[in-house]
Formats: C-alpha cells, sequence, structure tokens
C-alpha cells in the first residue's frame, strides 16, 4: 500500500538493499547531496502529479515532497549532474536533489507505473457508497476530457494489469457495485475496491469506445479489439461485452505479443514444466517424420503454448511449417501461419485442404472441432506429413473416442496418432516466501493421500510477500500425461476394448497419469495440494 514501508521479502534481499543504501550514501557524499533512504513510498496524489510520469522514469527519480516552488526529487544515482538543468528547464520550476538507493526509486516507480497509486487516486470519488441512488442515466463519453477519473481508471487498470503479468481484465457488475479483478496466473484477484455502480454505464462506454463498438446496444454481447502502445511496445487488447442482469459485464484479454515473442524465441519444450521421461518421449514423436501429435486439455491449460514450443524446437529453413489457427495470437519466425476467417469461409477444415496444396513438411490445426478437420487431419498424417493439433478432452482415452466419434475410422486412427498429452496447469509457489508447511488430516484425506504415510512428508506452501504480490505463486509450469501410442495399446484401440483395460496397459507400459504427474510438483516443492486438487482428479 502507498505510504506504507516495504521490508525485504528474503535474506537475500536485505544484503542487496544494504550495499545499494551504502552506495547511494556514498554518492551522496560525493556530489555533496542530502542521502535519503526512502523508506515509504510518498503517496500524495498532487506530489505526482507535478512531473510526467514518462519524466520521472527517464531521469530514474521519484517525488518526495514541496519546499515552495521548490521541487524535492530523489535519484536513484546520479551519474550526471547536468541532469538537474535539463530537468529545471523542461519543468520551469527549481530543483532540489537528493540520492536514493537506486533499487528503492525503481521499486516506487514500478509501483506507481503498475496502477496502485493512480488506481487509488481515481477510485477515490468511486467507493462504494451504500446509501446512494444506483438508478443513473448513461454519460455521454465524448463529454468526458481525457483527464477525467473515469477515463485515468481505466487507463490504469490496463497499466496495471500489464505490470502485473494479468493475462485478463474483469469487469463484473452487481445489484449497487462494480468489481474489477485481474486474472493472473490461472486466478482471479481485486484490482481495486469495488465502484460504485452510477459509474458503470461510464466505464463500459469507456471501453467500448477503446475497442470501436457500439455504446447504445446494450441488450447483445458485443466483440471488439484496441491496441495499445504501452513503454514502447504495442500490445493487442480484445473486448467482449456481456449483458447481465445488473449491467453489461466486460473481459479485456491481454495479448501482449512482442514480450511473448521474445519469450517464445528461447522457448524450449524443458522450461514447460513435463517430467524427464515424458520429455523425452515427446521430444521423440515431435521429430519424426510424419504421423500425428496431439495435445488435449481444457481452455487456458497451455496446449498452444506447448505446440509453439515444440514448433520453436524443430523449426529449420530446410522445413515448411505452416499452421491454421482460430485467431494466430503470438508470431513465430520460420513458420507461416494463417488466420480462420468463418466469416469469409476460410475454416480449418477448409484452410487445411488449401495448406496441403502449399507442400508443407509440418502442420499444425489449432483445434480439431468437426469431422472433416479430424478425416482431413488424419488423412493429411497418413501420407506423409507432421499433424500438430489440439482436441478438447479430459485426458488421453478420451482423445480417442473423440475421434472415433467424429467418424474417423479407428484403424486410420491408430495408425496416423505417434501420442497424445493430456496436460494441465498449476501455479508455482513463490521463491521468496515458500516456506515448509504443515498439511491437515483432512486435506490429506480430500486429496486422496492415506495420512499414514505421508503425515511424515515434507510439503510447501507460501504466505505471500512483495515478490509475489501477496498471492504466494509466481507463474505456472504444466503437469501432463503422455500416451505412448505401442503396438499394444493399437491392437487394443482396434479390438475397442474397454477404457480401463487400455488405462491399465499404459500404466503397465510406464504411462505416468495427470494426478501422479501433479502429486510430484508437490512432494518436490513447486505447488500445493489445494492447487493440484483443482485442476486434477483425486483418484
Amino acid at each position: 500500500m502507498p505510504g506504507a514501508p516495504v521490508r525485504p521479502s528474503h535474506p537475500g534481499a536485505s544484503e542487496a538493499a544494504s550495499a545499494d543504501r551504502d552506495q547511494a550514501r556514498r554518492q551522496a557524499e560525493a556530489l555533496l547531496l542530502p542521502f535519503e533512504p526512502l523508506e515509504r513510498i510518498p503517496d500524495d496524489p498532487d506530489l505526482w502529479s507535478a512531473v510526467p510520469l514518462e519524466t520521472l522514469v527517464r531521469f530514474g527519480c521519484v517525488p518526495i515532497r514541496r519546499e515552495g516552488e521548490r521541487l524535492v526529487l530523489a535519484f536513484g544515482g546520479l551519474d550526471d549532474p547536468l541532469k538537474l538543468d535539463e530537468l529545471e528547464f523542461l519543468l520551469s520550476r527549481p530543483i532540489e536533489a537528493v540520492v536514493a538507493p537506486r533499487a528503492r526509486v525503481e521499486e516506487v516507480l514500478r509501483r506507481h507505473r503498475g496502477g496502485e497509486l493512480l488506481l487509488e487516486q481515481a477510485s477515490e470519488p468511486l467507493r462504494v457508497q451504500l446509501l446512494a441512488d444506483d438508478e443513473s442515466e448513461a454519460v455521454d463519453l465524448a463529454a468526458l476530457p481525457a483527464d477525467s477519473p473515469i477515463v485515468r481508471l481505466v487507463d490504469s487498470l490496463v497499466l496495471g494489469a500489464i505490470d502485473r503479468r494479468a493475462s485478463d481484465i474483469h469487469l463484473e457488475t452487481k445489484d449497487r457495485e462494480v468489481l474489477a479483478k485481474y486474472r493472473i496466473d490461472g486466478v482471479l484477484y481485486p484490482a481495486l475496491e469495488p465502484l460504485d455502480k452510477r459509474h458503470h454505464e461510464t466505464i463500459v462506454s469507456r471501453i467500448k469506445v477503446m475497442a470501436e463498438l457500439d455504446i447504445a446496444e446494450k441488450r447483445v454481447p458485443q466483440d471488439g479489439r484496441f491496441r495499445l502502445r504501452v513503454k514502447g511496445r504495442t500490445i493487442d487488447f480484445r473486448v467482449s461485452i456481456m449483458p447481465s442482469i445488473h449491467g453489461e459485464d466486460a473481459v479485456i484479454r491481454i495479448l501482449d505479443k512482442e514480450s511473448l515473442n521474445a519469450a517464445f524465441r528461447s522457448l524450449r519444450l524443458d522450461v514447460l514444466g513435463f517430467a524427464d521421461s515424458d520429455l523425452r518421449k515427446f521430444r521423440k514423436y515431435v521429430t519424426e517424420p510424419y504421423g500425428m501429435v496431439v495435445v488435449t486439455g481444457p481452455t487456458g491449460s497451455g496446449k498452444t503454448t506447448t505446440l509453439y514450443a515444440a514448433l520453436s524446437e524443430i523449426a529449420t529453413p530446410e522445413d515448411k511449417i505452416i499452421t491454421i489457427e482460430d485467431p494466430v495470437e503470438y508470431q513465430i519466425s520460420l513458420i507461416t501461419q494463417v488466420p480462420v476467417n468463418e466469416k469469409k469461409g476460410l475454416t480449418f477444415a477448409r484452410g487445411l485442404r488449401s495448406i496441403l496444396r502449399h507442400d508443407p513438411d509440418k502442420i499444425m490445426v489449432g483445434e480439431v472441432r468437426d469431422s472433416e478437420t479430424a478425416q482431413i487431419a488424419v488423412q493429411s498424417a497418413l501420407t506423409g506429413h507432421l499433424v500438430f493439433t489440439t482436441v478438447h478432452a479430459n485426458n488421453v482415452f478420451d482423445v480417442i473416442g473423440r475421434f472415433v466419434h467424429m467418424g474417423v475410422e479407428p484403424y486410420n486412427f491408430v495408425s496416423a496418432i505417434n501420442c497424445i498429452l493430456a496436460q494441465r496447469l498449476v501455479r508455482v509457489l513463490c521463491g521468496a516466501c515458500k516456506r515448509r508447511s504443515e498439511v491437515s488430516f483432512e486435506l490429506l484425506q480430500e486429496s486422496g493421500l492415506d495420512p499414514d504415510l505421508y503425515q511424515e512428508q515434507e510439503f510447501q506452501d507460501a504466505e505471500g510477500c512483495d515478490e509475489c504480490g501477496g498471492t504466494g505463486f509466481v507463474g505456472r509450469t504444466a503437469v501432463g500425461e503422455l500416451l505412448d501410442m505401442s503396438d499394444r495399446i493399437r491392437q487394443m484401440v482396434l479390438e475397442r476394448r474397454p477404457t480401463a483395460e487400455i488405462k491399465q496397459a499404459a500404466r503397465e507400459e510406464g504411462m505416468t497419469s495427470l494426478r501422479d504427474s501433479a502429486l510430484e510438483k508437490v512432494f518436490a516443492g513447486v505447488t500445493t495440494l489445494r492447487e493440484i486438487n483443482k485442476v486434477t482428479f483425486v483418484a
């Protein structure tokens, strides 16, 4: 919170902070300037508004107080004292400089850029007032000045989401309030305090204007998109507006292509979190000359990222790799990517037929949704192409039933398939505040573990700190089960043997189930029992 002291979150941070303070103190003595430890974050909105945020970031300083017309700024290292003259010229006011630890200045700027101070300022007049009349007329957004609280609020929500690694921004309308939430690592967290329902129309209208949607239409869902230039990079946003009983809800999906493209350039399968044994097998199958590799799981389980990682490992100028996706969210070099456009008639099936006429070596089909796409994908794998695709199913064995249900002959399917990978994502405990934790008898039972056998097992948990934003988790990792289509499994599928028998045979051949893979993460101190219980069935 603004105005509160920030303490080091782990022992290593304490030594680093001490060294940073000593260095700043020595520099202050050398420049004959005061030293400012900057133990508290300045939280005066008027003080922050005295200097443009871009200027503060450029010069590496934060405002700490006013002394008449003079503004006192704390610099995180003042390598060039001539900067003071330039800053005084830009601001047209006298400046007094003090030297502060560089890490503290960067932390204060990061928090400010994350929108926390702006959100506090913008939402101050918008806090919930239970006695207020929640019946209000729509406000004409065109009449709003660019620096109005509503405009600042929406902009700050977007900036805060980017800095906090959120994938989505949710605005949920209730009877007397509007809730703003961020989805971080797959879980929703409050973005700020609830807002008064009176401002709901204006907030949604602002988002509609940004996404070029019809602000007068409030009865049907609307979808749009907009693009912003933020911190020197271009970020795309997808907007979905949906009417509910209390008003319109909005969800903004953040597609930070440039950031993720940089990650994808070095993205490999071994950073996703799969077990070494599964990874070796999966790498073997993605380098085969032909066949089909299927990844399955629910929406948001990281299927596309896994396929991108596989493609980035095998992509070479010697091979032609073509993908058809809905939509193409992230671009990869050396790969031709085709977006589905059903309004214009470009479906997965039609696009896949066209791709086959472009002499590809490897093909990725974003999702097999219908019988026609399934038939073409299987035929492609049988005719010498390596096909990557995803299917929505709960586990690897359900994928077999899905293809058969879509009209694919079992013989063709088992002949084409190389392997099936089912996966989920679990949150990773924060390394800064991770601690040993006692697990209750009831939780062990709920998790399908015998308390007598596992009461001595060491478990980890995290209480939350500055590093993880108080959540206790930073990022996610994959857990999976890989079905190797051996001759024995193929024969059982052709004989239409029960799923239970196929599952037993797969386990005898060394397949690790999703649940067992998740439990290995728990025993290794990567995540918690409660976390894996949310994404995998208890055996």
